[in-house]
């Protein structure tokens, strides 16, 4: 079982940067794949990218390729997701969870952390 922690939200202006991590409070995290979601008031929630358990293979939806970029440092047992050139429409609630790699539905997804707020002024 692995439980995971999602850290580094906070309100910045369009334009800006954010980096989240998503740490692992309990087992490890070198033997899962993370996808990274968010949800905005209101809406469902929305695959963003996703890291691959061996190597650094990733991918990203449309709306945030070239911006967004997953890492990850098995020996912190943290997954990033570091956020750049960010709009208003990237305010959401961001998760990050374990789950099968390639897949953008969220109910495929196993284990979630409470989630991180990310908000974009104007």
């Amino acid at each position: 079982q692995v439980q995971l922690v999602e850290s580094g939200g906070g309100l910045v202006q369009a334009g800006g940067s954010l980096r989240l991590s998503c740490a692992a409070s309990a087992g490890t995290l070198s033997s899962y794949s993370i996808g990274w979601f968010r949800q905005a008031p209101g809406t469902e929630r929305e695959f963003v990218g996703a890291i691959y358990w061996a190597g650094d293979k990733t991918l990203y939806v449309d709306s945030v390729k070239g911006r967004f970029t997953i890492s990850r440092d098995n020996a912190k047992n943290t997954v990033y997701l570091q956020m750049d050139s960010l709009k208003p429409e990237d305010t959401a609630v961001y998760y990050c969870a374990t789950g099968p790699y390639g897949s953008s539905w969220f109910r495929e997804y196993d284990h979630w952390g409470q989630g991180t707020q990310v908000t974009v002024s104007s």
